[in-house]
């Protein structure tokens, strides 16, 4: 049975990249060590995904949950989202929340990537690492079996005014919605109700939401190049790591997710689900990661 819920207080983050000012969105609950929730990136990206399993871990924990920029409730200027963004944010809300003091993330598929970056680039930063069904690899580069010149092209189109409008508003149809959370993020498809597939659609409709989609779909926010970069990354941690792999993962997102799991001082355990684990199954996620978090 889920905790009893905790009043969550949703505040506002004011950030600034290459001149131009961000509002970005993020909700603390909870009392006690605290822990740094990040949402998978995906067309809809959402602080929301986080939210279940921070109500269980907010009686223990200060839980906060954001919003990247570009998604959600943040933000959703016409800027060129890359992962020098991402990692610049992430760095500096890190030092700004959190006095500069090591943080506890759990944090779940390419948000997962940018995580581990930062614990490697700033070790000081972070002091426990839950990575759940992590990925590198966006849509776009995973079915045309990497980075190829066209993918640029394609995010370009995507980004103008009135053809890209069109082609963006062709993949975020409730149909087309509900096939790829079929397909790659929920396992149960009887949890995909009306109600959950309304509040996906909702968040793609946002003014200026198909900015940054278009850069995750077509591989431009990728943390990583290469597996062998995350690894090394992985490698070179000092801090306790566990990785949460979802049974009914792609199969080439599941073999990433081994690869990750090898390496020497990181444990990892599997779950029912596939990339949206941590929203479909937060209680089972909660269970195991429990223990991991309180030692």
């Amino acid at each position: 049975m889920q905790n009893q819920l905790v009043k969550a207080t949703v505040s506002k983050y004011q950030w600034c990249w290459q001149g131009q000012a961000l509002t970005i969105a993020y909700e603390t609950n909870g009392a006690g060590e605290p822990i740094l929730l990040l949402p998978s990136f995906s067309t809809v990206s959402s602080r929301t995904e986080m939210s279940s399993l921070a109500d269980y871990l907010a009686p223990q924990f200060q839980v906060t949950t954001v919003d990247f920029p570009g998604f959600g409730d943040s933000t959703r200027s016409r800027l060129d989202y890359s992962p020098p963004l991402y990692r610049q944010f992430l760095a500096d809300f890190v030092r700004d929340i959190y006095a500069s003091s090591p943080v506890t993330m759990i944090a779940a598929g390419h948000a997962a990537g940018y995580a581990l970056d930062l614990a490697a680039r700033i070790p000081t930063s972070v002091s426990k690492l839950v990575l759940v069904a992590p990925t590198w690899r966006g849509p776009l580069p995973t079915m045309a079996r990497g980075q190829k010149p066209w993918l640029p092209v394609v995010r370009e189109l995507i980004r103008t005014p009135i053809l890209g409008q069109f082609f963006y508003q062709l993949n975020t149809t409730p149909s087309f919605l509900k096939f790829m959370y079929r397909r790659h993020v929920y396992a149960d498809v009887s949890k995909l109700t009306p109600t959950l597939l309304s509040q996906k659609r909702q968040l793609t409709q946002q003014p200026g939401a198909r900015f940054g989609a278009a850069a995750f779909v077509t591989g431009g926010l990728d943390p990583y190049v290469d597996r062998s970069d995350a690894i090394a990354h992985l490698q070179s941690l000092s801090i306790p790591v566990t990785i949460a792999i979802g049974e009914n993962s792609p199969p080439k997102s599941k073999a990433e997710m081994f690869a990750l799991a090898e390496v020497a001082h990181v444990t990892s355990f599997s779950l029912p689900g596939t990339l949206g684990l941590h929203e479909e199954y937060p209680a089972e996620l909660y269970t195991h990661i429990k223990p991991f978090l309180s030692s």
